[in-house]
């Protein structure tokens, strides 16, 4: 192993606690076992951690990029790629069709139906505007949309819809009344679409999501802390570990920044330390007592999902021992 410490790690890093992992894999598969759960991989970008997923019975998958349903693919975890996302490219979707691997994608216009159809993509998902201003199609053309889809050949699963618009609500009661009407709307498009599928949800509303047949959460595995504030039962398990490169009276500042973490969420938290401002390479905090130049912060980051794929790798630790480092090998389009 090249680093066998966390002191030994070259900043800034990403680390990983594998109990953490660990315990949040089993939380989630006690609640939502088997095909219940179709973890979105965008949360990771990382086919071993899938892998792990798959081993506590999670073997469909959800994923944003064509890159990522390649990437699962040729890592023997194609049993069932969902692209929950709309692709008009016909390299890709070309790529995609080729695979030796279970895809389906999701449209919501004729254009992107014909692209899949032309492209030779056997199933399809048709994606509704549930309430979040993002890709999906009106409850009023799901049925044509279907039918039009099964016209061009292809298999019509059921539909899909992204309550993202409440999945970050902090308030319980807000988020599961956000939910319950986001859902009443992907019903009404499932009467006139049919199907077996109804696929939904996410990490804040895994457990309040009754109508959905699968649920694509992802950010339950690593965690950051904007889902932290809603009290679920997932550990934070990434953070960034830095360097103290800089004290005066008032702040210090470490030599990882808006580089180094996904910010569209908020700032990182340091515990123990109050967090002034992040610019490209640094973070400038205050705490009480001030750190020494060459000290080390871990940072959580708020936003799991853009830090991870900033980074090529992640350093497993147990303790403050280094097991093992992970490749972020789905990153990048």
């Amino acid at each position: 192993m090249e680093f066998e410490n966390r002191n030994d790690l070259p900043t800034p890093a990403l680390v990983l606690d594998v109990e953490a992992l660990d315990a949040n894999l089993a939380a989630m598969s006690e609640v939502l076992p088997g095909d219940r759960l179709r973890p979105h991989v965008k949360a990771h970008k990382c086919t071993r951690i899938a892998a792990l997923q798959a081993v506590r019975g999670h073997r469909g998958f959800t994923c944003a990029t064509a890159r990522e349903v390649i990437g699962m693919a040729k890592a023997s975890l194609g049993d069932d790629l969902l692209l929950a996302n709309e692709i008009v490219d016909p390299r890709r979707l070309d790529a995609l069709a080729s695979l030796d691997a279970r895809v389906t994608v999701a449209v919501d216009s004729v254009e992107t139906i014909e692209a899949a159809a032309t492209a030779g993509i056997a199933e399809v998902l048709i994606d509704i505007d549930v309430g979040l201003p993002r890709c999906g199609c009106a409850v009023a053309e799901a049925g044509a949309l279907a039918d039009r889809a099964r016209q061009r050949g292809l298999s019509v699963r059921g539909v899909m819809g992204y309550e993202g618009h409440v999945v970050g609500l902090e308030d319980r009661v807000k988020r599961s009344e956000g939910c319950a009407t986001a859902m009443q709307i992907l019903a009404r498009a499932h009467a006139d679409v049919g199907g077996d599928v109804i696929s939904a949800g996410g990490t804040g509303t895994f457990d309040c999501n009754s109508l959905a047949t699968e649920i694509q959460a992802g950010s339950y595995a690593v965690m950051d802390t904007a889902y932290a504030k809603q009290g679920l039962p997932f550990r934070q398990a990434i953070a960034i570990e830095a360097t103290v490169i800089s004290v005066s009276k008032r702040h210090a500042v470490c030599d990882a920044g808006l580089k180094t973490l996904g910010m569209d969420h908020g700032d990182p938290r340091i515990p123990g330390a109050t967090v002034w401002y992040c610019s490209d390479e640094h973070t400038c905090f205050a705490a009480d007592p001030m750190p020494k130049v060459g000290n080390r912060v871990r940072l959580l980051p708020a936003h799991c999902d853009p830090t991870m794929a900033y980074h090529e790798r992640v350093f497993c630790l147990e303790g403050e021992r280094v097991v093992d480092v992970l490749e972020i090998d789905l990153r990048g389009w």
